[in-house]
């Protein structure tokens, strides 16, 4: 089977590799996002796919704006291949390319479509505390994410997964469905079975203000919020922005998970859930794990923080070396 691969991120590392591994595939070319100047120097670095495809010394094609790169779209067409495999591509193909192959674009997508559609399925999935995710492949059509679906793998989510943990799992799920349905459709042994559009929810791109913690909101929605976006949600303390890395919701419900280390010090800190002081102020401190901070519905316990600057720290250390006083407050913006 001869395919050509889209991918970007790390997270389609997996699957180009495990193409690249499985006997009767052929992987003729890489299509992928251009380099990006990062760092200090500002150094042009290549995609994680493109380094792959650098090993194996495949052609690899970066265009701009695929839709329009005359010369991307003649080689696609030379290839004849009988399969384009997309995985976390970073553009929408048009429909010239989507009728190029044989058996057509294959995509998998992480998450059970039709829920979360979107270009950030795994983030929004822990958003909005999903306890189970997975990995769809599909036929891809000129929508976002609407072709009929050829495979599906579950996943749980982890009550603690942050969207890295997650994204990690899902990529190598990724890489084991895609042979399935590959193998599948060739053996005519898969079949493309339509969306329910009525059922669809969708995962936009990640917005800078979706990242700062709204400390109204409650304590699990907070830490939900926290573990999706990782390593980004911010919040501000003394006028300064904080990272915060790692969370531990602590609220009235029954069955709300908490480690052990945290569940032996609940005398510590079950007092404080009846704290009448405002939500994002600062009510207690928990012994060797971090700082209590009041919200609209229990407790957020910050166990890793990390101030502008400097590399991430439990949260007691933070307490430790902020000087903290019982009272601070933490704001969704500079004052």
């Amino acid at each position: 089977m001869r395919l050509v691969f889209f991918g970007t991120p790390q997270f389609a590392v997996p699957s180009l590799e495990r193409l690249l591994g499985q006997p009767g595939v052929e992987v003729l070319a890489v299509v992928t996002q251009p380099d990006k100047r990062r760092g200090r120097g500002s150094d042009l670095v290549p995609s994680p796919v493109k380094a792959i495809a650098l090993q194996h010394d495949l052609p690899i094609w970066q265009p701009a704006r695929i839709k329009k790169d005359a010369e991307t779209l003649e080689n696609l067409h030379r290839t004849q291949a009988d399969a384009f495999i997309v995985v976390a591509y970073g553009q929408i193909l048009s429909l010239e390319i989507l009728d190029m192959p044989r058996l057509g674009c294959i995509n998998a997508h992480g998450s059970l479509l039709p829920k979360y559609r979107g270009a950030a399925p795994i983030q929004w999935s822990l958003y909005h505390g999903e306890t189970e995710t997975g990995i769809t492949t599909m036929l891809m059509d000129a929508g976002m994410d609407t072709g009929p679906m050829l495979l599906k793998a579950t996943t749980p989510i982890g009550w603690f997964d942050h969207a890295h943990d997650l994204a990690t799992v899902l990529a190598k799920q990724a890489a084991d469905l895609l042979i399935d349905t590959l193998l599948g459709l060739d053996q005519g042994k898969v079949q493309p079975i339509p969306q329910d559009d009525a059922q669809a929810t969708y995962a936009p791109l990640i917005q800078k203000q979706d990242y700062w913690l709204d400390w109204n909101r409650g304590a699990i929605a907070l830490h939900n919020q926290v573990r999706g976006f990782y390593p980004n949600c911010l919040t501000h303390f003394r006028g300064q922005p904080l990272k915060v890395l790692s969370t531990v919701p602590l609220t009235t419900a029954p069955d709300l998970p908490i480690p052990d280390s945290v569940q032996s010090l609940r005398a510590d800190w079950q007092p404080h859930l009846a704290a009448p002081e405002a939500p994002g102020t600062i009510v207690g401190l928990l012994k060797h794990h971090g700082v209590l901070v009041n919200t609209s519905d229990g407790l957020l316990l910050l166990l890793i923080v990390q101030p502008s600057g400097k590399r991430p720290q439990s949260g007691w250390d933070w307490a430790n070396g902020t000087r903290l006083a019982i009272g601070d407050s933490f704001t969704s913006s500079p004052t």
